[in-house]
């Protein structure tokens, strides 16, 4: 006789502690209508967890909607920062050409004070002056000494017996007292800002030069002055050059070659 093999039969979980039928046969709540006092429990479990993922959800939602904000607005700058690169002109932003302009601009300037320098010590010292020596007899003993005295300061009759004339120095440039110096700094400033933007720019060697060019013509107002007057060890002739004409553009400085020489001639702010 054969014997038929028993099925397989997954064998039953255990209940957990909590599950509705485990408190079912329990027998926990015997005087519960219909045997549903063990409800009131789970129930009670039940409400406190939704009530929790309900304010966890609130949460998500308060922090979508502030990303949501912040993404618009930020695309919104994105788009303005697009439109007006598009639409906006920068006349005044640098190229490749003034990159250029301006290198060439400070090779020439080092070659004009590499010049100067040369010029300078290429000249020879001033002779250093003469010294005469005076045998002095004292007329109370007979001690004698030598003094030492400069033939053109000192001495007040040559060999002839005529008055020596002495060397003529060089007047320098007057002193300014504070009051002068600052309103010259104003009259300078108020120049500048008549001249056109580049002198006003961010190129603030080239509006220092203007302003030495400037202070070299109200130094020399009242007769014309030449453009090498105005030439500096650390100013050039072409940068001189360049203020000489903005200014002859805003007919602050007046240029006249009626006598074969070009003179500039100050005339001030136009009124």
């Amino acid at each position: 006789m054969t014997t038929v093999p028993t099925p397989h039969r997954t064998p039953l979980r255990r209940l957990s502690q909590g599950s509705l039928f485990r408190l079912s046969r329990s027998g926990a709540y015997p005087d519960a209508p219909h045997g549903l006092g063990f409800l009131e429990p789970a129930l009670s479990e039940l409400l406190d967890e939704v009530e929790t993922l309900h304010t966890n959800i609130e949460g998500l939602r308060g922090l979508s909607n502030a990303l949501g904000t912040f993404n618009e607005s930020f695309a919104s700058w994105l788009y303005v920062m697009n439109m007006n690169a598009l639409t906006t002109d920068w006349p005044q932003a640098p190229t490749d050409a003034s990159y250029e302009l301006a290198a060439r601009r400070a090779e020439e300037d080092a070659l004009a004070a590499m010049a100067a320098l040369k010029a300078a010590q290429a000249s020879p010292p001033p002779p250093e002056p003469a010294v005469d020596q005076t045998h002095v007899t004292s007329e109370l003993g007979n001690d004698t000494t030598f003094a030492a005295n400069t033939t053109a300061t000192t001495s007040n009759t040559n060999a002839s017996g005529q008055p020596a004339k002495g060397i003529t120095k060089k007047k320098g440039k007057p002193k300014m007292t504070v009051r002068e110096k600052r309103e010259r700094a104003l009259a300078i400033d108020k120049v500048i800002s008549a001249l056109p933007l580049e002198f006003r720019g961010n190129d603030p060697k080239l509006r220092s030069h203007a302003e030495t060019v400037i202070e070299g013509l109200l130094d020399r107002e009242g007769r014309g002055v030449g453009i090498l007057e105005l030439v500096k060890p650390d100013v050039s002739q072409a940068r001189v050059n360049k203020c000489l004409i903005a200014l002859v553009n805003r007919k602050i400085v007046r240029k006249d070659n009626s006598t074969g020489v070009v003179l500039y001639h100050w005339q001030g702010l136009p009124t």
